[in-house]
C-alpha cells in the first residue's frame, strides 16, 4: 500500500503568489508545488505590500529630485516591469470582451482570450492612467505616497473576492496560466482580510482622514457592481477580471480619498 505524503510548505502559496503575480525571477532561488497556485489569490494583498510599498517610495523620493509629475510615472513604470503588465493586460481583455462581445458568452470569453488588443482595450487603458495620473497627483506629493500604500493591497483583497462569489467562466484546460483558484477556508479568510485591512489602517493614522468609511466602502461598492455585471454577462470570472477589477477598484479609491480630503 503506498502512503501520501503531503510536503507542501506553510510559505509555498506565498512563494507563489509572488511568483504569479510579479516578475521577480524568485523561480531561481524555490520553485513550489504545482498546486501551491491554486491558493494565490489568498496572498494577492501581500504582493501589494511589495508593489504598494516600492510605488510609494518612488513617489516620496523620487519628489526630491525630479518634479512631481515625473516621480508619479516612474512609479507606474516600476509597477509595470514588477507585474509585467499583468493587471493591464487583464484590464484591457476585459474591455475588448464585454465592448465587443456584446450578450454573447462564448465570443466575449473567445475575445479576453486573443492577445490582440483592440479598440476598446486601448481606450480604457488611457483612460485609466489618465485619471490615475490626474487623481494621484492632485493627492499631491504629501498624501499620494500613502494612498497608494494602502489602496494597492486593499484593492487586491476587494478584487480576489470575486473568485469567491462567482465560478471560473471557463474550463481549467482553456485557463491562461491552466489555474483554478480554490475557496477560502475561514483560516485564509481571516489572513487575507488583515493583508488588505493594515495598510488602509495606516492611511488613516498617518493622514487623518475624517471620511475613512468612504475610501473603505467605494471600492467594495464598485467591486459589487462588477460582479452583478459579470455574472449576467458571463455568468463567472477571469483571470483577466482578476486584473480589471482590481484596477478599477484602485482608481475608485483614489478617487475617494480625494473626495475625503475635500
Amino acid at each position: 500500500m503506498r502512503i501520501s505524503i503531503n510536503t507542501s510548505k506553510w510559505y509555498d502559496p506565498i512563494w507563489a503568489a509572488f511568483l504569479f503575480f510579479t516578475r521577480l525571477p524568485l523561480w531561481k532561488v524555490y520553485q513550489p508545488p504545482k498546486d501551491s497556485y491554486q491558493r494565490v489569490v489568498e496572498y494577492w494583498p501581500l504582493t501589494g505590500w511589495l508593489t504598494g510599498g516600492m510605488m510609494a517610495t518612488v513617489v516620496y523620493l523620487g519628489q526630491w529630485i525630479f518634479p512631481f509629475p515625473i516621480a508619479l510615472i516612474l512609479a507606474f513604470i516600476l509597477r509595470l516591469v514588477l507585474t509585467g503588465a499583468l493587471h493591464e493586460d487583464g484590464l484591457a481583455d476585459f474591455a475588448d470582451g464585454l465592448g465587443g462581445g456584446f450578450n454573447n458568452k462564448q465570443r466575449i470569453l473567445e475575445i479576453m482570450k486573443d492577445s490582440h488588443i483592440g479598440t476598446y482595450g486601448v481606450l480604457t487603458l488611457i483612460m485609466y492612467y489618465a485619471l490615475l495620473f490626474s487623481t494621484l497627483y492632485a493627492l499631491g506629493p504629501h498624501y499620494a505616497p500613502w494612498a497608494i500604500l494602502a489602496a494597492d493591497p486593499f484593492s487586491k483583497m476587494v478584487a480576489g473576492q470575486i473568485t469567491q462569489f462567482l465560478p471560473y467562466a471557463r474550463h481549467e484546460e482553456d485557463a491562461k496560466s491552466r489555474i483554478v483558484y480554490r475557496k477560502f477556508t475561514t483560516t485564509a479568510a481571516l489572513i487575507y482580510f488583515a493583508q488588505g485591512i493594515l495598510p488602509f489602517i495606516l492611511l488613516i493614522y498617518t493622514t487623518q482622514i475624517q471620511n475613512w468609511n468612504i475610501p473603505l466602502f467605494t471600492p467594495c461598492l464598485i467591486m459589487f457592481f462588477l460582479y452583478l455585471y459579470l455574472n449576467k454577462k458571463i455568468q463567472g470570472y477571469t483571470g483577466d477580471c482578476c486584473g480589471a477589477i482590481f484596477l478599477l477598484t484602485e482608481l475608485s479609491m483614489y478617487l475617494s480619498i480625494l473626495w475625503s480630503l475635500g
